[in-house]
């Protein structure tokens, strides 16, 4: 299995750590951690789901 290769928003800037940063090389799954706790728990969700909440994001902005 190839490890993730994490990407946190450029919107967060270089200087701020408290930051959501999401795995880019997984297609089946996208896992998400805090910047904060990158040895801490991930959450997984399934692209569509993930989709789904970037979008009601986006709209909500």
């Amino acid at each position: 299995m190839t490890p993730a290769t994490w990407r946190k928003s450029s919107y967060s800037g270089n200087d701020n750590d408290d930051c959501v940063e999401v795995a880019h090389n997984t297609p089946a799954l996208v896992p998400v951690r805090d910047s904060k706790a990158v040895e801490g728990p991930v959450l997984t969700f399934g692209p569509g789901a993930w989709a789904s909440f970037i979008d009601h994001i986006k709209d909500s902005a």
